[in-house]
């Protein structure tokens, strides 16, 4: 029997998850967390096979729960399951040590399979994220970003509007935008928030 934990901020979907897998006796949820630092304490102190992991949370987000577990020794094979599959989304969760990434419209028979591959140690990926994961991968490598690109985006990220990076940098609000459109197509992608955090995943600016 394969002992999960179930994380993911929404009641709701939480019900859903525990409803599905406890009509199965191939599986037992041990518990459930709603948020990042419940996830590490349920983990910790249940000690299961496989996490099924949301990413977008409050209090910790997904990719950082991950980066704690390894840290912290657990043996849990982490499983997302989540509504996003953005580029920004997928290899932070990749890189952090997931063993597999859904999309919460994956068939159930597909969530059963995916469970027990995971808990196998097996690499599973929705088609739409093994499909961004290949692109990444054949696409020729992207223009770094330039000096004052990164200085925009660390006033950015340590809070700063685009008046006060303005500012600060002795240039225009409007060449402000311009340097953060240039710096969310060489990191593919949308917007501000995304930006930092790629940012700060690559190693590119400091948060601090």
């Amino acid at each position: 029997m394969i002992r999960i934990v179930i994380v993911d901020d929404h009641p709701v979907v939480r019900d859903g998850l525990r409803g599905m897998f406890t009509g199965d006796d191939r599986f037992t949820v041990l518990g459930e967390a709603a948020d990042g630092r419940e996830a590490l304490a349920v983990t910790e102190a249940v000690g299961p096979d496989v996490v099924l992991m949301d990413l977008r949370m409050p209090v910790m987000d997904g990719v950082t729960t991950i980066r704690e577990l390894k840290a912290r020794g657990s043996t849990a094979r982490v499983l997302v399951l989540t509504t996003y599959d953005t580029d920004s989304d997928v290899l932070p969760a990749i890189k952090a040590g997931a063993t597999g990434y859904l999309l919460k419209d994956t068939p159930r028979e597909d969530l059963f399979r995916a469970v027990v591959a995971a808990h196998r140690g097996e690499s599973v990926l929705s088609p739409a994220v093994a499909g961004r994961l290949m692109g990444q991968l054949r696409s020729p490598a992207k223009e770094p970003l330039s000096q004052r690109e990164i200085e925009v985006l660390t006033l950015i990220a340590r809070g700063g509007t685009n008046r006060e990076a303005a500012t600060r940098l002795f240039i225009s609000e409007a060449t402000v935008k311009t340097h953060l459109l240039h710096a969310y197509a060489k990191l593919g992608v949308r917007d501000r928030a995304a930006a930092v955090a790629t940012a700060i995943e690559q190693g590119l600016i400091r948060r601090d």
